[in-house]
């Protein structure tokens, strides 16, 4: 299968689970990019940080049309993500690429296994001010050096930090979940400044672009799909890229 096919493909895969869940966009593209496409794990997290920035704000956009968006407290955890986001871009070039591909392994995994998880009773969503601001402002920072390290957007987190410590509806956590995903994923790339300049165009460009039309459709299927349909498939998608970076990483 030709570059560009698998390029188009992995994209489309990227942009509907972004759009569906408000999550997972970098946790795919990553893998896809290394294992698909032949990038470097290096290169992989800067190329992902590009594809996630465009995709997110695209999906951001369709959910803020329908008024989803809880802009509040997404621009909380933002707001905490940014300085980890950037300091730890400038970090993630230094890390050796086996423990890079073993630590975004490890995340998946552990991100997987909390989708599986029961969601927890929906109740209205709360202000950002309203509702224990310490621990929304510590996992918004958590988000952002996840992000700024492994080049994922941390919207798997998200979601689940907005559910439980804002109390938001998981249909607003997915929608605000992409504000957090958005500022956090360009933040880390600004962080990385001159790495960008050796970005394959030829692949990420028709990724990007395959992404964001993904994102439309993923908006519309994730409002006719019960959530926990949604959780299931995606969990599974996500431990399975955890065993295969993990063996990959213990070579």
């Amino acid at each position: 299968m030709s570059e560009l096919i698998l390029a188009l493909l992995a994209g489309g895969t990227v942009g509907i689970t972004l759009g569906a869940l408000g999550a997972g966009g970098g946790i795919i593209a990553v893998p896809a990019l290394v294992y698909l496409l032949g990038f470097t794990p290096a290169e992989a997290t800067t190329a992902s940080l590009l594809i996630v920035s465009v995709t997110s704000l695209t999906a951001l956009y369709a959910h803020a049309r329908t008024g989803a968006v809880q802009w509040r407290g997404g621009l909380l955890l933002a707001a905490a993500g940014v300085l980890p986001a950037a300091i730890a871009g400038v970090l993630a070039a230094r890390v050796p690429a086996a423990l890079l591909t073993a630590a975004f392994g490890l995340v998946a995994g552990l991100a997987g296994l909390r989708m599986l998880r029961p969601a927890p009773p929906a109740t209205a969503p709360a202000t950002a001010t309203a509702v224990q601001p310490v621990k929304a402002v510590s996992a918004g920072a958590g988000l952002g050096a996840l992000t700024g390290l492994l080049g994922v957007g941390g919207g798997f987190l998200a979601v689940p930090a907005l559910t439980g410590v804002l109390a938001f509806r998981i249909r607003a956590a997915v929608a605000t979940s992409l504000l957090v995903v958005s500022v956090n994923a360009l933040v880390a790339l600004a962080a990385r400044g001159g790495t960008a300049t050796g970005v394959d165009w030829a692949v990420v460009g028709p990724f990007a672009a395959a992404a964001v039309l993904g994102a439309w459709d993923g908006k519309r299927l994730g409002a006719k799909l019960p959530d926990a349909v949604l959780h299931r498939v995606f969990a599974g998608v996500l431990l399975a890229v955890a065993v295969l970076m993990l063996v990959d990483a213990a070579r």
